[in-house]
């Protein structure tokens, strides 16, 4: 039993940690810009298919396609806010809502107009491969992901504190007005955050899709799960997105081990509807 348990925390750790960089890239986004991105999940849907295509047409391991889809969503993120988000940064909130949410629909369909409803992934050579000691197995595209992930999340701490620009993000956060006193360029300072956000969800889509399947509405899926995350977190904590990751990780592998595999998403939605009550 006690084999049981470790295997379960370790597999819920593992899937918590992707959790966790697609949750910190809504929080970021959330926290500086105060808009919450229902197109969230359709950016990580995009970079599934862009990881998915470089390996199927160029033959570019998913993992390495990650110095092409950080650069690359980075950008896309700092266009996508310039075009839709910030003419729209002092509208009504339901404004906002709205935007967001035809970004996701039109993204959606784009993706299944083009690449249509068909479930893809990629399998590579250590797709199947499986760490075993002491008992325990350990998927090793499911390790590799999670080193990743909590890489990029530390260089991203790192840079929120040590650099200009990582403090003129998180002083943003704090307080907008006091902020532009100070002569920080706002809405660089957005786009440079809009960006980021879109890349951490961009890296995670790399990592998922050799232990995923991509289809259009790939992105539903996990952004629900973003948000679970973010509210477990706290709003404005990246800190907390990282917690709240791993424990939505390791609570939907013991749910789906003890409860049933057909519940496990309805448990960490009892535990999003009771921290909100």
């Amino acid at each position: 039993m006690e084999i049981t348990i470790l295997q379960l925390t370790i597999n819920g750790v593992l899937l918590g940690g992707i959790y966790a960089l697609i949750s910190i890239g809504l929080t970021l986004i959330f926290g500086v810009l105060e808009i919450v991105n229902f197109a969230h999940g359709e950016f990580l849907m995009l970079a599934m298919y862009a990881s998915y295509f470089l390996f199927q047409y160029y033959g570019i391991d998913p993992y390495l396609s990650l110095l092409i889809i950080l650069p690359l969503f980075f950008l896309i993120g700092v266009a996508v806010q310039r075009a839709t988000i910030q003419p729209i940064l002092n509208a009504p909130p339901l404004n906002q809502i709205f935007m967001t949410v035809g970004l996701s629909l039109v993204l959606q369909n784009v993706a299944l107009f083009f690449w249509t409803a068909d479930y893809r992934t990629v399998k590579t050579n250590y797709s199947a491969l499986t760490l075993r000691t002491g008992g325990l197995m350990i998927s090793f595209p499911r390790l590799l992901a999670f080193l990743l992930a909590m890489g990029l999340i530390a260089a991203l701490l790192i840079f929120l504190k040590k650099t200009y620009t990582g403090k003129a993000i998180r002083a943003l956060a704090q307080e907008r007005k006091a902020a532009m006193l100070m002569g920080i360029n706002v809405y660089r300072t957005y786009q440079v955050a809009f960006g980021i956000g879109i890349a951490c969800v961009g890296a995670a889509g790399a990592m998922l899709i050799p232990v995923y399947f991509v289809f259009p509405s790939v992105g539903t899926l996990f952004v629900l799960i973003a948000f679970v995350v973010v509210i477990l977190g706290g709003y404005n904590s990246l800190t907390g997105s990282l917690v709240g990751g791993l424990i939505i990780g390791v609570v939907e592998a013991f749910s789906g081990f003890f409860i049933s595999p057909h519940l496990k998403e309805a448990i960490y939605f009892v535990i999003f509807i009771l921290i909100l009550l």
